[in-house]
């Protein structure tokens, strides 16, 4: 049983919504069974009260934190250091508090290519359609590129946001494989597509009965197609019960969501961290 005390250090993962957050079983788990002192939290924060909220993380003493939607991006004017890796994705996930303020990094890019390297593909003939223009599609970007997927598809449905998307990338050494569509030519894309990734919030509760895409244009993929679906609760989502439906090999989002929370806590504790006790603990729900 974990004992919270005086002494106990903070740690969490803020966003809006944060409630059906899995994290907190994890992380305690591996906390649990390393015997630091240490607690990990769900903390909701609003897209508005972002500064606010840092504030009182200082002012609490808070070590950490994991970031989820709509943070990733807004986060990265208040970080006096940002590593590499994140710089390049231009989103953060994982937050640190340092002697000269909040440093980050984006550990989302190692956690999504996890399951995709246990499969047996040649990634560099594996055309790519991300669904989705946010901080996690940035970071599927990065993974598929360090893959050698030969192509990478990004559909959004704000052209605004797609628009800024696609000049964000300008200057990158991934902007050759890029190719930035609107929403309403997803069917010229699709019957290329060997890999496709919802990297939106659809699917995510309270929205747990819709899908980014409906039956009729899922049965316009390859029937060698896989479908990654970046929520892991409800598990499966509306669109992974749909592209099972179609016969795809489809995955989730709990592996990601265990690799790069196993790399945040590393950060954290500077420590190895048991991994397939926060995997254990994010599937069985205890």
């Amino acid at each position: 049983m974990q004992i919270i005390t005086g002494t106990t250090q903070l740690l969490g993962v803020i966003g809006d919504p944060v409630q059906h957050s899995r994290s907190p079983l994890m992380h305690n788990a591996a906390i649990a069974q390393l015997g630091v002192d240490f607690v990990y939290l769900p903390l909701p924060v609003k897209a508005n009260d972002l500064a606010t909220a840092l504030l009182g993380f200082v002012a609490i003493g808070l070590r950490g934190f994991n970031i989820t939607i709509p943070h990733k991006q807004a986060i990265l004017p208040f970080l006096q250091e940002i590593s590499p890796v994140a710089a390049a994705i231009g989103a953060v996930n994982t937050v640190w508090r340092t002697a000269d303020g909040w440093a980050g990094t984006n550990t989302d890019a190692v956690g999504f290519i996890a399951p995709l390297r246990e499969l047996e593909r040649d990634w560099s003939t594996v055309p790519v359609l991300i669904l989705g223009c946010g901080g996690a599609a940035r970071a599927v970007v990065a993974g598929c590129a360090e893959l050698g997927c030969p192509k990478i598809a990004v559909a959004g449905r704000d052209p605004a946001k797609l628009a800024a998307f696609a000049a964000s990338w300008q200057d990158s050494p991934w902007s050759p494989t890029l190719q930035i569509i609107p929403w309403s030519d997803l069917a010229t894309v699709l019957p290329a597509t060997q890999l496709l990734v919802n990297a939106t919030p659809l699917g995510m509760a309270p929205q747990v009965e819709q899908s980014p895409l409906t039956v009729t244009a899922l049965q316009k993929l390859p029937t060698s197609a896989i479908a990654y679906d970046l929520i892991y609760t409800p598990r499966p989502t509306q669109f992974l019960k749909l592209a099972q439906q179609q016969g795809f090999v489809t995955i989730d989002g709990s592996e990601m969501l265990v690799q790069q929370g196993a790399a945040a806590l590393q950060i954290w504790l500077d420590q190895a961290v048991p991994v397939a006790v926060m995997r254990a603990a994010l599937l069985t729900g205890t």
